[in-house]
């Protein structure tokens, strides 16, 4: 008697076929473009540390276990909706006015396929379907560098906007 593979999920499957690895604000990730051209640091101001390459741009999958903390990074980040459920979109401007928008397919529901988190802006995701992933990408221009990246504490964020208690509290995990 022969044994019956066993089944992946699809999002298995995607993390494997484009080689996605764990991101440190939870979900999974690969960077698939980085511009050779390079913006060099005196020419980016005081906000940068050191040159950036012209953009970047990567795939990111969250599942429905997993979360986007809140997190932050001093450019613009481009969210591109590709498959899955449609996506959460929690944003915290820097004067702590809260938004949310979904990102997904539906535009005649309110959906947009995709969406631009202003620099400075703390922002976390959650997939909204259950036991489902939203797969995505991810562009930043000047290019991503962990040096512009910030992931959020709940301690911190709660003294900066009790507000917004209840969301911090579900998309942050220390």
């Amino acid at each position: 008697m022969t044994q019956s593979p066993k089944a992946t999920s699809p999002y298995e499957q995607i993390i494997k076929g484009l080689d996605l690895q764990p991101h440190p604000e939870g979900g999974f990730y690969n960077e698939v473009y980085r511009s050779k051209g390079v913006i060099q640091g005196d020419s980016l101001g005081a906000k940068f540390q050191g040159e950036r390459n012209f953009s970047t741009s990567i795939y990111f999958l969250l599942t429905s276990e997993v979360f986007s903390s809140f997190h932050r990074i001093v450019q613009d980040e481009i969210w591109h909706f590709y498959d899955g459920s449609p996506l959460a979109l929690h944003i915290i401007s820097p004067e702590g006015d809260y938004s949310q928008r979904i990102i997904g397919r539906a535009i005649d529901q309110g959906e947009v396929p995709q969406f631009v988190v202003p620099g400075g802006s703390w922002f976390g995701a959650m997939v909204i379907r259950e036991t489902d992933f939203s797969l995505l990408g991810c562009t930043v221009a000047p290019g991503f560098d962990f040096r512009d990246f910030e992931l959020a504490t709940r301690s911190d964020l709660l003294l900066k906007f009790p507000l917004h208690s209840e969301i911090i509290r579900k998309l942050t995990r220390r």
